[in-house]
């Protein structure tokens, strides 16, 4: 059985939006902008549920395969015309897999790119 853990408040007052889940999919937090993001799905209400049934195909299946085998994903969206960058990151306790974290961020759209190389 999966456990609800607490948001740090650094992270519950981030201007991204933070979604924890366990290794299974279970959602096992959401930050202030997360539960404000998916108020209309449910919100925190969402925290105990199945991450895949938040889903819709393709990105279900891709999902699926982020807690079948652990890996970074990044891409970028347009939602009710914000553009934004989403990181899905695995997160280790012990050594082993636990979960993933999902950080959405807003992105302006006068976004200045530095190269630094």
């Amino acid at each position: 059985m999966s456990e609800r853990i607490g948001i740090p408040a650094w992270i519950e007052g981030l201007e991204a939006a933070a979604t924890v889940t366990d290794r299974r999919g279970t959602i096992l937090a959401m930050n202030a902008r997360a539960r404000e993001l998916f108020a209309g799905d449910g919100g925190g209400a969402l925290v105990g549920k199945s991450v895949f049934d938040c889903h819709p195909e393709p990105a279900r299946t891709k999902t699926r395969a982020l807690h079948e085998s652990p890996s970074p994903n990044h891409y970028t969206i347009r939602k009710r015309g914000l553009r934004k960058i989403v990181h899905q990151l695995p997160w280790f306790e012990g050594g082993r897999f636990a979960g993933v974290v999902e950080i959405s961020l807003p992105i302006p759209e006068d976004l200045p790119e530095f190269d630094r190389g």
